[in-house]
């Protein structure tokens, strides 16, 4: 890699000519030729002349590179990660040095959490005058070091093209995450060349054969196992090879995150809504592709009514993400459309179990929740219940919806009653439970999926960390419909306060406030909803208007989700 020192003209697109291999331009040219040889279309950032040239890279490549310019640089970083989530390609987020960067931290860590493609550009005070005090002068990586999977500068042009090949073949292998680099200001104009990037990806990692026979012999050996599917099992492309293995097995499935959809909403063998059963009446689960966390109990099922716990398999999609917490009767890490496939070939060669007593249990607690469901998601409480919000949403979902959820009461309430039909079409922020992701999320789904319906669920108290980001929306010509759950609290800290204390503090927000207002003030469309017999009508119109639209429905702060952890 060689290196020319001075900027080059800001017409000046990357140069070609010479051997086919090379490339020679500044060093944001550089960084987007990278970019797009992974795969990137779109760039994602909050103006600042520390990463001019990246923009200028990006106006002068062939084609142009899409720069999305968003109201607050956290929005630009969870637009990155939702990008990934959804393509499984690496979104890029390019924010400009001192806060640029450190609000973006927040988006970085949710991607470390759930394992999201992302890279984060950073530009940097100029090498040429470090230490003398210039503008935003702050060393980022070490604050970026123990949330993503590399953080490091590029101190020179000639380090660029290098250095952007490795961010996003890390972040696009597994585990996958977010990656975070800085340029210097002044070397970020200069000039240099280097080989061609190619976009390469590491290989797959192989699993252990023998630990995939194992794993097969104790489903073999299970009269009541569950499978848990993850994040990880969209995320590693295995989608096709783990709804094979349920089917074509019988087993009873549970998805959560990223893998909501894998099994269909209404297969039969989908048990998510008989949850507490399968997972307390398992004498195995198989875990694939989520981290044993409190969503999972921390990898400890069954063990009440004096019955034996369930024994635990995880297989995870690379050897650092195997539970070290959990005692695991075996587990395997690995490619994991090669594991799913390995463990359905072994069980055909073996016994075929018969789980159906098994599973019909399961669909009779499942048809009891659904017909228990039915009266709340038709309820006509006044003030309105959540739920009849769900009531009315699911049944207008299309098959390809893709659906946010950003809030914590109401959004627990989606979990409950959205059921994708597809994989890639459920976006929660994860185990990180950031509130603010939605609005970023919103624009990649649009932007990654323009003929989906794009809704995104919103509590009002996670409206406030991103709302005016509609103006992005606007801006963009980027049509999302948003449903607001409004019950003017913080619900989740709200009900537990008083269960503690029996009382509470600071968890009040001003009443029926007209969030839909603010999104008409910024170019979009909305209403306020107090009669659930006009959410249907109401999300009509939010569906047929082609704008960002807000249905701001008034809830009851009463009626909080049931929940049985509180995440500790």
């Amino acid at each position: 890699m060689t290196t020319t020192s001075g900027p080059t003209s800001p017409s000046d697109a990357p140069d070609a000519a010479g051997p086919e291999d090379t490339l020679r331009g500044h060093a944001g040219q550089l960084a987007v030729a990278a970019a797009r040889a992974h795969g990137v279309e779109t760039l994602f950032t909050l103006s600042g002349a520390h990463v001019f040239p990246m923009y200028d890279g990006a106006v002068t490549a062939d084609p142009p590179m899409r720069l999305l310019d968003v109201r607050h640089e956290q929005t630009a970083a969870f637009a990155a990660e939702a990008t990934g989530k959804l393509t499984r390609t690496p979104g890029l987020a390019v924010l400009t040095a001192g806060p640029g960067v450190t609000n973006g931290v927040s988006a970085i860590a949710q991607a470390q959490f759930a394992g999201s493609p992302m890279v984060v550009v950073g530009g940097r005070a100029p090498a040429n005058r470090w230490g003398s005090g210039s503008l935003q002068e702050l060393d980022q990586p070490p604050i970026l070091a123990s949330i993503s999977k590399q953080a490091r500068t590029l101190h020179t042009a000639g380090e660029v093209l290098g250095g952007m090949e490795d961010a996003f073949g890390a972040a696009g292998s597994s585990h996958r995450g977010p990656v975070f680099v800085d340029v210097p200001m002044d070397q970020f104009f200069d000039t240099a060349e280097g080989p061609r990037p190619t976009g390469a990806r590491p290989a797959p990692i192989e699993p252990d054969g023998e630990a995939v026979v194992r794993i097969a012999r104790l489903l073999a050996e299970a009269r009541r196992p569950v499978v848990v599917l993850g994040t990880d099992v969209w995320a590693d492309g295995a989608e096709v090879a783990a709804l094979r293995l349920v089917e074509q097995a019988g087993l009873p499935a549970i998805t959560n995150g990223m893998g909501r959809g894998v099994v269909p909403g209404g297969h039969r063998l989908l048990v998510t809504k008989a949850r507490s059963a399968a997972l307390g009446g398992a004498d195995l689960v198989l875990v694939v592709g989520t981290p044993l966390d409190f969503r999972l109990g921390y990898g400890v099922f069954g063990g009440k009514d004096d019955t034996t716990p369930a024994r635990v398999v995880h297989v995870a999609d690379s050897p650092g993400q195997v539970s070290t917490h959990a005692d695991l009767a075996d587990s395997v890490s690995g490619d994991l459309t090669t594991v799913l496939d390995g463990l359905l070939a072994a069980l055909e060669r073996g016994n075929r179990p018969d789980w159906g007593t098994w599973v019909g249990e399961l669909q009779g607690t499942v048809a009891k929740a659904v017909e228990r469901d039915s009266a709340l998601l038709a309820a006509e409480a006044d003030p309105i219940h959540p739920a009849r919000i769900y009531g009315e949403l699911v049944p207008r979902l299309a098959e390809d919806s893709v659906v946010i959820g950003d809030g914590g009461d109401f959004v627990s309430f989606a979990g409950k009653y959205v059921e994708p039909k597809r994989p890639g079409g459920w976006l929660d922020p994860g185990p990180y439970g950031c509130l603010g992701a939605g609005l970023g999320a919103a624009i990649a789904a649009r932007l990654a999926r323009p003929s989906a319906q794009v809704v995104l669920l919103l509590g009002d108290g996670a409206a406030g960390f991103s709302l005016m980001d509609v103006d992005t929306l606007v801006r963009h010509d980027l049509p999302v419909v948003m449903v607001m759950g409004n019950n003017s609290a913080w619900g989740l800290e709200k009900g537990p306060m008083q269960m503690l204390y029996g009382y509470d503090v600071i968890a009040d927000l001003a009443p029926r406030t007209a969030y839909d207002g603010v999104v008409k003030a910024l170019g979009g469309a909305g209403e306020t909803v107090t009669d659930p017999r006009q959410i249907g009508p109401a999300l009509d119109r939010a569906f047929a208007s082609g704008v960002p639209y807000l249905v701001n429905v008034i809830t009851d702060v009463e009626a909080a989700y049931p929940r049985a952890t509180f995440g500790i």
